[in-house]
């Protein structure tokens, strides 16, 4: 079975990759804050000393936030191409895409307090 799309090469994939990216960066003011928390918890997890298996933990946590929230935005600019009007299930489309990212911010804030907390009721003495 032949494909009718012409393949692209790795550097065309990565490039546009990082044009959405780009483009997320400058539009969404969400990523950019998901973006500097989640690198202020990674030096907080630098000072803290965190085990090979916790610095995954914790990155998956990140990347899931930020991935998440990119996902949302590429859901919120179909849903404005294909419902440019006001529309219920474009509403809820778009609500639900948000509540993910919440979820998943929420999650990546548990998940922080689960690998923080220990070292720091230990650095206090507890």
């Amino acid at each position: 079975m032949s494909h009718s799309v012409k393949s692209h090469s790795w550097r065309r994939k990565f490039s546009v990759a990082f044009a959405g990216l780009h483009h997320a960066w400058q539009t969404q003011s969400s990523l950019r804050v998901h973006c500097i928390c989640g690198f202020m918890v990674l030096g907080l997890g630098v000072l803290t000393g965190l085990s090979r298996i916790e610095w995954a933990i914790l990155l998956l946590a990140i990347g899931l936030v930020i991935g998440l929230e990119l996902l949302n935005t590429s859901v919120e600019a179909v849903v404005d191409l294909a419902s440019p009007e006001l529309a219920e299930l474009a509403r809820i489309a778009k609500d639900v895409a948000a509540a993910a990212v919440l979820v998943a911010a929420v999650t990546a804030v548990c998940v922080g307090g689960c690998l923080f907390v220990p070292y720091w009721w230990q650095g206090l003495g507890f």
